[in-house]
């Protein structure tokens, strides 16, 4: 729209050099809504081109400059106006001057390092976009794109299990086991639950995915709980020297990679959850940190034979000690 002559009299549009190979990912927005944008891993190479599109032929757009920039910026939602950015990129396409006609200007950002995963959360969210402007003495032409930034990981080294009780003096002795503590986003969790003293009537069990991003430094720390999923483990009471099995499937859940201390702005943690309720209502609460993380799309075994191979690797090297242990207990 113009208002006394001085609208944009020209159009911005960005179009990168591989659109056409270049896979697309979905990413969460503000709204909560998903949209698919361009997928880059750190490292890449950004390139396109700057079109300019004069709208009245003829007509000539006088500038101070045509640049672009690559941005990776973090922004808190209650400090809006504070913008923190880890990675500005500039490149000039035009010195001062005059467009008689369209054009087009080409851009190329090399092996561009892009550190932190692309995140959209409650209180936070961490963008890459390329930002192009003509800069005009009253008002600049300016047009962004947000890219979407994966963060992959190899596989980890060390991968312990994870061993916990749950127990009230006299009345309850629950142990339970998960086969590790690294998860990829798309692993099966495979673990167990012996109860080895059970003389409270326990009616339900469930394991949660909580998601808890911390944002914010000092006092000004705000957490966000999420629980991600829900996964019944039993319904009923069970009886003293009782196993119960668990299998969780985790791509059907939205879940992002581990993030700890993100440009010292803000984490995002995972914890496996285990609730317990009694005919009494009463809740009992045990709670683990878990890591996920990005493998790269590589051929996989099903689900299922994952499922399979975890399962028998776990039942095989740690079910003897637990039945050994339950029969201390019970003498």
């Amino acid at each position: 729209m113009s208002f006394f002559g001085f609208g944009q009299n020209a159009e911005i549009d960005i179009v990168l050099n591989d659109a056409d190979t270049r896979k697309k990912a979905e990413h969460k927005t503000e709204d909560g809504k998903k949209d698919k944008y361009f997928l880059f891993f750190d490292g890449e190479t950004v390139s396109g081109k700057v079109n300019v599109t004069l709208k009245t032929p003829g007509k000539r757009l006088e500038h101070y400059g045509i640049k672009i920039e690559f941005v990776g910026q973090i922004e808190l939602y209650y400090d809006r106006g504070n913008h923190h950015e880890f990675v500005s990129l500039v490149k000039d396409l035009a010195r001062p001057g005059e467009l008689s006609q369209s054009q087009s200007f080409d851009f190329e950002f090399t092996h561009v390092e892009k550190p932190y995963e692309s995140y959209t959360g409650q209180n936070v969210k961490l963008r890459y976009f390329l930002r192009a402007t003509v800069s005009r003495r009253l008002n600049d032409i300016i047009k962004e794109m947000d890219i979407v930034v994966q963060t992959l990981c190899t596989y980890p080294e060390l991968n312990s299990s994870i061993k916990m009780e749950v127990g009230i003096e006299d009345c309850l002795h629950i142990e339970f086991e998960y086969n590790k503590s690294k998860y990829h986003l798309r692993d099966v969790i495979v673990g167990k639950i012996y109860f080895l003293l059970v003389r409270i009537k326990i009616k339900h069990m469930e394991i949660d995915i909580i998601k808890r991003e911390t944002t914010g430094t000092g006092p000004s720390v705000y957490h966000e709980n999420d629980t991600i999923a829900k996964y019944e483990i039993m319904d009923g009471a069970p009886v003293r020297g009782e196993s119960i099995p668990i299998r969780l499937f985790l791509a059907g859940y939205e879940l992002t990679p581990t993030m700890r201390d993100i440009n010292k702005k803000f984490s995002v943690r995972y914890y496996l959850n285990l609730v317990l309720i009694d005919e009494e209502e009463r809740r009992y609460f045990k709670q683990q940190e878990i890591t996920l993380w990005r493998k790269g799309d590589i051929v996989r075994k099903s689900m299922s034979q994952q499922a399979a191979i975890a399962s028998q690797r776990f039942e095989g090297s740690h079910c003897e000690n637990m039945s050994a242990q339950a029969r201390e207990d019970s003498n």
